[in-house]
């Protein structure tokens, strides 16, 4: 073994990952399955966790080495925001799209469709409606508090938002606990199919081609074991790359999810959103543009600096973090682009041209990271401090 050779080799070869049982975890689950993890001198065990709390938890404590996890959650740890502040990594983003924002079957047949009517029903009820997303700095929590703003709901007052895992969502709407969620699929549609949910928009419709899951994990990890790391981003690209190739091979991957050990559940729950095909639960039918990515090119996996300041800029806005915080120091620290620029070499995936991004989200406002101070006081509805 030469000394280049040696410097190279991944300093821990079997690499514990947490996840949460959902679509979205697939790369992790394929690269494991399918043997990418081998091909760059590792072994992925993955270990089934059931709350975003717990991921974060294990991975604080050394539990576990790397998850997938909420983008927001990695930022909200590194912001110290209701807990310890520590120190975290992304190495990766797993996914883009493939949320769904949910009500009750009850508030369908009522005529709550879409944003609008949602927004005349809050208007006329006496009572708050109860809303969930599934980690308060989360994805979830912020993608729905963001929707429901641009519909003139201010998620902070004119509605209740409680905390409930994903897989707890459908139950808890199915008794009355909920009258909605945002929440990762399969829970969209599993609502629809037991026929107690109606989709009111995928999460593509609120910020097109957004980024999901990340890969996370702690910064010391990141630091001890950089070798470690950039095997397992390379093994995860190579296996989102393999999903994306073919209709066949989602379908496959679908398949293989849908196994007692992973999510437990029939490939005919995961199938149809994989490919596009959504419904709304009231006869409406469409095929969504923006539909659950694993690769793209590479253009999902990056780690844009500009993604995850827009969660800091959403912890800012709705008053999660009192102070401005050092927007694009953080992303620098917390995004390790170096490592994934390295993976991407080893693994021939294409890279930006630079490590920001622009998007126009579903109230019109574009977000491209330039201000994001700006950006988070601009809203008509907000919690600034």
């Amino acid at each position: 073994m030469t000394e280049v050779t040696r410097k190279l080799v991944p300093e821990k070869q079997t690499v514990r990952i947490g996840y949460l049982p959902l679509t979205d975890c697939a790369s992790l689950v394929m690269a494991s399955k399918l043997g990418f993890d081998e091909r760059h001198g590792i072994k992925i065990e993955l270990s089934r966790e059931m709350s975003w709390a717990g991921v974060r938890d294990k991975l604080a404590s050394g539990e576990l080495d790397a998850a997938h996890v909420l983008y927001g959650l990695v930022y909200g740890v590194q912001a110290g925001i209701g807990g310890q502040r520590r120190d975290m990594a992304v190495l990766m983003n797993l996914n883009q799209n493939g949320q769904a924002i949910t009500v009750s079957g009850e508030l369908g047949r009522a005529g709550v469709i879409d944003g609008a009517s949602l927004a005349r029903q809050v208007r006329a009820s006496r009572h708050l409606p109860t809303l969930a997303h599934t980690f308060p700095t989360g994805n979830h929590a912020m993608l729905l508090q963001y929707w429901l703003a641009a519909q003139g709901i201010d998620p902070l007052r004119d509605v209740r938002v409680m905390t409930v895992p994903p897989s707890q969502m459908v139950a808890a709407l199915r008794t009355g606990q909920l009258d909605g969620y945002c929440a990762g699929e399969p829970w969209g549609y599993k609502a629809i199919v037991d026929g107690v949910g109606v989709t009111l928009a995928s999460s593509s419709a609120v910020w097109p081609d957004h980024p999901g899951k990340v890969l996370g994990t702690s910064a010391a990890f990141a630091q001890q074991h950089p070798n470690t790391c950039r095997a397992l981003i390379a093994a995860v690209l190579e296996a989102g790359r393999w999903i994306d190739a073919s209709e066949v091979n989602r379908l496959q991957m679908a398949a293989t999810l849908a196994a007692p050990e992973f999510l437990n559940t029939q490939p005919e729950l995961l199938a149809p959103r994989l490919l596009g095909h959504y419904q709304d639960g009231l006869g409406k039918t469409w095929n969504d543009g923006g539909r659950l990515r694993f690769y793209g090119d590479g253009a999902v996996n990056f780690p844009y600096l500009s993604d995850g300041m827009w969660f800091t800029s959403q912890h800012r806005r709705w008053g999660l973090l009192r102070d401005e915080p050092d927007y694009l120091g953080m992303a620098r620290q917390v995004n390790r682009i170096d490592l994934y620029r390295q993976a991407a070499e080893i693994t021939g995936t294409p890279l930006p041209a630079g490590a920001m991004r622009a998007s126009v989200l579903c109230d019109g406002v574009r977000w491209d990271g330039s201000d994001p101070e700006a950006y988070a006081a601009a809203f008509g509805i907000g919690h600034l401090f």
